[in-house]
């Protein structure tokens, strides 16, 4: 697949199933991942891999955080909570590491860490596997954080879901690019 295909193709693919990428498809993505546009060479991300059972820790790591957060929190959303890893074969939590910098505000750094997801979904997308960004919650919450053993300096940005396509693609939406761009005129 050429770089535009996957620019202009790549989809979000929710429904998840096994087998999920092999090592040699896991190095291309992390490879693409580390491509990303980085002012000053800070390379200011880590990722962590969560499959098989670890798949299931995590969810009850989620259960925890949510007790913490809201200790009336029902039996349903306990279980949904425990439930999200177990959405896709693997998993990656992208994490941010800013750093202190002169010249390289911790905005840019966090925004390159977002390059990183991204040049991991198109590189996905190019080799057939199914991927979706998600964050919510449990991507702000200090409980799962520290259970992830996050430092001070770190924040997760993504949980990438990766698998199989449970089912055909959905096609691209078009978007009206005149929507978007304009001309300054000073």
């Amino acid at each position: 697949m050429d770089a535009l295909d996957a620019l202009l193709n790549r989809v979000s693919v929710p429904r998840l199933v096994e087998p999920a990428p092999n090592a040699a498809q896991r190095e291309l993505l992390f490879r693409a991942a580390l491509r990303a546009p980085d002012h000053g060479q800070l390379r200011p991300w880590r990722f962590l891999t969560i499959e098989g059972a670890a798949r299931e820790r995590m969810g009850e790591l989620f259960a925890e955080a949510l007790q913490v957060a809201d200790a009336q929190a029902s039996a349903e959303a306990l279980s949904k909570a425990r439930g999200m890893p177990l959405r896709a074969p693997l998993l990656v939590v992208v994490i941010a590491r800013v750093q202190e910098h002169p010249k390289v505000p911790a905005s840019e750094q966090v925004i390159a860490a977002g390059c990183a997801v991204h040049g991991m979904l198109l590189a996905a997308h190019a080799q057939g596997i199914g991927a979706v960004w998600r964050t919510g919650d449990m991507a702000y919450n200090a409980h799962v954080a520290k259970g992830l053993g996050l430092a001070a300096h770190e924040q997760v940005i993504a949980y990438l879901y990766l698998g199989t396509p449970e089912r055909e693609l959905r096609r691209v939406p078009d978007v009206s690019v005149e929507a978007f761009v304009s001309a300054w005129e000073g």
